[in-house]
């Protein structure tokens, strides 16, 4: 469920767990580079670690993992020259922090304390009181246990960047002066241009993930006023490949999904909940979790929850407004949208929500109001055809109060909400990040998505290089929303939005 962090309090809370987390992985990066197998000869692989890149003293470390390298196959979703495609990754480190406030979080997995009382709404594993910006070091850790890692910087295809950007960023969103915010940006593409990995492909090779919001490092000016840092302003930044919990228009950006509260470490913990979650029998035909936005001219959402709350017998309302907010416990959230049909995702401070994910994991259809908010971001992971998985109603047929929520989703015959089920359920394995303890055999999570969608990038940057071609063109690209929507089917009124 989003959270609504504007408060300078709420602010400082999320900090002092979030950055103690940091320190800790810090430290155990130094001494934990397990590995899983490269597939070079079957001969033991070492990771290439670049430790404290941005502090004064700069030291290199190889260090040997700590069990011989099988000679398992790559994933299957690789194709072609499987032994050439291998990623490095480049350890940036962010500057350290100190905090006392230590609660339950395990330091370097970024998933959470376990959710200790399920209370038989959530299956008594595997489920995690996840905060939704930890999408960076929970990738990172992934990273990882990728199972083509190597030393050899000549032998990678990318190159991953694991700089916390998002954790940077947020820690100087209030009350900071611009070059505060963006000191720890022009470090890193700084260091990153002085390598001689970076001029192979002059940084198009390489990319990293920010677990904010694209708006975050979008700032184009000096005013001390604007938003953001400006990370992706910088020239470095242009022929790298961003990815985000929600992405900007730019060519070079690609959402990926927020983090849920499930991180399974089997398949079969998949499947199980996918039965659990298709079986399920809905008292409500919709739902909706979140609060108003009153003081945002064109947010939808007080009519949203007027409408919910004329329609008692319908429309089950979780109100994230007051204290001891439900919406932040995995428990609340999940009972709600499994005893739901439809799930209301209008924008809320961004296009994008958290909660679109939590439905899914719930089995219940996303209904959403704007194209933003899904349609032209998770490219990568929802069906062209949208009205296979969810609903789209405009967000001005409810502004001017000409479209009864209700009305529409009755509508819906028992065969096409059946059918849309079985479109969200297909989802579920996805949009998880599976435990990086473990790892899923059968099903590509969000992560091996990511992983697989950026290789092919870069492939075809590469081939494009070869052939001739300026490797420039359309790589970073403002105003590129209708070429990240190409393709999609159906009835589908978004030329108004372009």
């Amino acid at each position: 469920m989003e959270k609504l962090i504007t408060g300078r309090q709420s602010h400082i809370q999320l900090w002092s767990v979030v950055l103690v987390s940091f320190v800790f992985c810090l430290v155990l990066l130094c001494l934990d580079y397990s590995v899983l197998p490269s597939t070079k000869n079957g001969v033991s692989s070492l990771v290439y670690i670049f430790s404290d890149a941005l502090n004064t003293t700069k030291t290199t470390q190889l260090v040997a993992m700590d069990k011989p390298c099988e000679t398992t196959a790559p994933p299957a979703m690789f194709t072609g020259n499987k032994d050439k495609i291998q990623v490095e990754v480049q350890d940036v480190a962010d500057q350290q922090y100190s905090s006392s406030d230590w609660k339950r979080e395990d330091p370097c997995s970024g998933i959470g304390p376990k959710v200790e009382n399920p209370q038989g709404v959530l299956s008594d594993r595997s489920w995690f009181e996840t905060n939704q910006f930890l999408l960076e070091v929970i990738f990172h850790q992934r990273m990882k246990q990728y199972k083509c890692l190597t030393n050899d910087s000549s032998l990678a295809s990318a190159f991953f960047v694991p700089y916390y950007a998002g954790l940077d960023v947020g820690r100087y969103l209030w009350g900071y002066n611009t070059s505060v915010r963006d000191s720890s940006a022009y470090d890193v593409v700084n260091w990153l241009g002085k390598k001689a990995e970076w001029k192979r492909m002059w940084g198009r090779d390489h990319f990293f993930v920010a677990g904010r919001i694209a708006w975050d490092f979008r700032r184009q000016t000096g005013n001390q006023s604007d938003w953001g840092n400006r990370l992706m302003s910088l020239p470095e930044s242009m022929n790298m490949t961003m990815l985000s919990i929600e992405s900007s228009s730019w060519s070079n950006e690609f959402a990926i999904p927020y983090p849920t509260y499930f991180h399974p470490s089997s398949d079969s913990e998949v499947i199980s909940w996918q039965k659990r979650v298709r079986s399920r029998k809905r008292r409500y035909l919709f739902s909706f979790a979140g609060a108003p936005r009153p003081t945002m001219n064109d947010s939808i959402r007080g009519e949203i929850i007027n409408q919910c709350l004329a329609s008692k017998k319908t429309c089950n309302f979780l109100d994230c407004r007051f204290g001891g907010n439900k919406c932040d416990t995995p428990v609340e959230v999940i009972k709600v949208f499994r005893d739901s049909i439809f799930c209301l995702q209008p924008p809320g401070d961004s296009y994008t929500r958290r909660s679109t994910f939590d439905s899914i994991m719930a089995g219940c259809i996303p209904v959403f109001f704007h194209p933003y908010s899904a349609y032209a971001q998770y490219v990568w992971y929802f069906p062209k055809n949208y009205t296979k998985y969810s609903v789209y109603i405009p967000a001005n047929n409810i502004k001017d109060g000409r479209v009864s929520i209700n009305e529409v989703l009755s509508r819906f015959s028992k065969g096409q909400v059946s059918a849309m089920r079985k479109g969200v359920v297909k989802l579920i394995p996805m949009v998880i990040y599976a435990d990086p303890r473990s790892r899923l055999e059968r099903f590509e999570d969000a992560f091996d998505i990511a992983v697989k969608r950026v290789l092919e990038r870069v492939e075809k940057v590469r081939k494009d290089v070869k052939e001739g071609k300026d490797p420039s063109v359309d790589f970073a690209v403002e105003n590129h929303w209708k070429l990240k929507l190409s393709g999609i089917v159906g009835d589908h009124p978004l030329d108004q939005f372009f």
